[in-house]
């Protein structure tokens, strides 16, 4: 069985493609992600059709993929939607509270990942409770090159890999292989035959009782912490960076322009020793 989401139909009169595609067999949900124009960029469109997937995937299955294209897993926020502040979503807290459902809900989720994660796309990575990779996948933390920083990724990023790591990828903004990301647990196994590993894993998963399956991750969030608790934090961590106008103003240039932070800055440096020498 096999369906969209519900695109924009009833919100605008006509129907637009759905951002997630989602097909279920046997104990298995399939969850592909369906901007790859935008490289699977998190609208909040696609945020409310991954909601209402879980709600049936949850009713129906025991494990859930969550996958993205062969390029392209997830690049994060679609930064359209943050030109201005009237523009942001109203709801920021319900990516976090998403994520918080994959890592703490009654599902066992599997981040399929081929090819590049960034930003917000790492927050689905480091939610699931396990990521399979191909060997020729990266990992990037870009925020910080906006002046924001990965607010809602960071509770479910440290409770994976640890504050360093995290801390690391969060100021550096450089992306790490699918070698470094093995190394780290960012992901549980990275390989050249993902659809392999992955048929591996879901032999294992589908034989555990879904009535287990809560009752356990209740237990580990409870030994590790409960991820709801950073939640308030994050989101209004996240409220204030895309209220701020010097954030809003780099975004925009980024996605109007093509100007990243650094060449605008460069830009109007050039343009101010110009002005002087004549």
């Amino acid at each position: 069985m096999t369906r969209s989401g519900n695109g924009d139909a009833g919100l605008r009169g006509h129907s637009s493609p759905a951002c997630v595609e989602l097909s279920i067999d046997g104990r298995v949900a399939l969850l592909r992600l369906n901007r790859s124009e935008s490289g699977n960029s998190i609208s909040a469109r696609m945020v409310a059709e991954l909601w209402e997937m879980f709600d049936e995937a949850e009713a129906k299955c025991s494990v859930l993929v969550l996958e993205g294209g062969h390029e392209v897993f997830c690049v994060g926020a679609d930064l359209s939607e943050y030109s201005s502040s009237e523009d942001a979503p109203d709801d920021p807290g319900s990516l976090y509270r998403l994520w918080a459902r994959m890592a703490t809900g009654p599902l066992l989720t599997v981040a399929h990942i081929r090819g590049r994660v960034m930003a917000g796309g790492v927050g689905f990575v480091a939610a699931s409770d396990i990521a399979i990779c191909s060997v020729e996948a990266t990992f990037a933390l870009s925020e910080l090159l906006f002046g924001l920083y990965p607010a809602m990724v960071l509770p479910f990023l440290i409770r994976r890999i640890g504050r360093q790591h995290a801390h690391y990828l969060t100021c550096t903004t450089q992306p790490i292989g699918a070698q470094r990301a093995e190394q780290w647990g960012l992901v549980d196994e990275a390989t050249p035959d993902t659809r392999r590993a992955l048929g591996r894993c879901l032999s294992r998963l589908t034989r555990v009782p879904s009535e287990a399956i809560q009752t356990y991750k209740d237990y580990l969030n409870g030994v590790t912490g409960p991820i709801c608790e950073h939640e308030a934090r994050a989101v209004r961590a996240n409220r204030e960076m895309f209220l701020n106008s010097d954030n809003l103003r780099r975004i925009s240039d980024f996605t109007t322009l093509g100007l990243m932070p650094w060449e605008r800055e460069f830009a109007g440096v050039r343009a101010g020793l110009g002005r002087t020498v004549s």
